[in-house]
């Protein structure tokens, strides 16, 4: 075989194989994405007929649109969707991942798409309004204060009518009706500091007892104010909880194994685990734990289906975390993946995309 047609062969060869790998790269970009999925709501859901939806399901086809990429998606388990992106059984792992230092020393991820982090949760506090002030005037609290505060006043009165009837006739004198409601008319005013001036004790007892009233009622009108105030802002002091300083000595709801009881070990807070965030979230508005902490995205999500049960979430997170995809390490789609990911959150779209899932923060 001459040397020309040694080097014919070999040049239909390399040919052959460049066709072979093209063709098999091509086949490959062909095929849909394996795009791995777990339900955490509001990021990734499954409706009543099976379509999947969510803020991560809303990003992804956004992501895949702008790649034309084809893909299907490949449900599974939280543990699962960790270990399959680790082992590249799947080319994206789409849900609420956190970015943690150890999970990108497993795998990869693209450019973050939503900031979060944690958040509490309180009792809910109904806004004040004149029909719920008027409310608390009218409850049994503030009506026994009332009702002592008068027995005090017809008490006193009785007293000095005792003293002031035969030496002051004119003023406390009469029937004992008559008499006793001129004293206790007296009592009242004496203890308001209005003093009209039309009733006044003139005997050295009975000036005594006014002079005794007059300081006595400066503590009787302080306390009362206080008694109205304690009634008008119950709803307020029910769990004194305005943020994370005040979380020592209360009892907290989470979820187990996630990020919110580990910050709560850390900060050596008395903490109560429950299996999902809807029954931690009760256990709140029942009374049985003070407050929660937890995502704030995921709480404000489940928040708008509590109906009555529906918590106070207060401003403000801590602990702040990164939600990401995820892709095996190493992987050639993180690049334009992350491209697409920027493009779409950077669209004023992508805040009603939220929105609609959240409401308004």
């Amino acid at each position: 075989m001459g040397t020309h047609t040694v080097m014919f062969i070999r040049s239909l060869s390399c040919i052959f194989l460049l066709a072979l790998g093209i063709a098999s790269h091509t086949q490959a970009q062909e095929q849909p994405l394996k795009i791995g999925i777990t339900e955490v709501p509001p990021f990734v859901m499954q409706a009543n007929d099976g379509r999947w939806e969510g803020i991560s399901i809303d990003l992804w086809d956004d992501v895949a649109a702008g790649m034309e990429r084809e893909f299907e998606w490949v449900p599974m388990s939280f543990n699962e969707l960790l270990a399959a992106v680790e082992n590249g059984d799947i080319d994206v792992a789409v849900g609420a991942l956190t970015m943690t230092a150890d999970r990108e020393a497993r795998f990869d991820f693209s450019h973050p798409f939503y900031q979060t982090g944690l958040s509490i949760a309180v009792p809910p506090v109904p806004e004040t309004s004149l029909l719920s002030s008027l409310k608390a005037l009218i409850s049994w609290k503030f009506l026994s204060v009332v009702l002592g505060l008068g027995a005090l006043l017809l008490g006193v009165g009785f007293v000095l009518w005792l003293v002031e009837r035969h030496r002051n006739p004119e003023q406390f004198g009469g029937s004992a009706a008559e008499g006793i409601g001129s004293s206790f008319w007296w009592a009242a005013v004496t203890m308001t500091t209005v003093g009209y001036g039309d009733k006044a004790p003139v005997s050295l007892a009975g000036r005594l007892i006014g002079l005794i009233w007059m300081f006595a009622g400066l503590i009787m009108v302080a306390s009362f104010t206080a008694a109205i105030t304690s009634s008008l802002t119950v709803s307020n002091l029910r769990s004194g909880i305005q943020g994370t300083d005040d979380l020592p000595g209360k009892v907290v709801a989470t979820i187990g194994n996630t990020a919110s009881q580990r910050y709560l070990e850390e900060q050596r807070i008395r903490y109560q685990t429950y299996p999902d965030l809807t029954s931690a979230m009760v256990s709140v508005a029942e009374g049985e734990t003070d407050a929660i902490v937890y995502d704030r995205a995921l709480m404000q999500y489940r928040n708008l289906q509590l109906g009555q049960q529906k918590l106070t979430v207060l401003p403000g997170v801590f602990a702040e975390q990164l939600y990401a995809l995820a892709l095996p390490d190493g992987s050639p789609l993180r690049a334009p993946i992350s491209q697409q990911v920027l493009r779409v959150t950077e669209e004023d779209s992508w805040a009603d995309t939220r929105a609609s899932y959240l409401g308004k923060d």
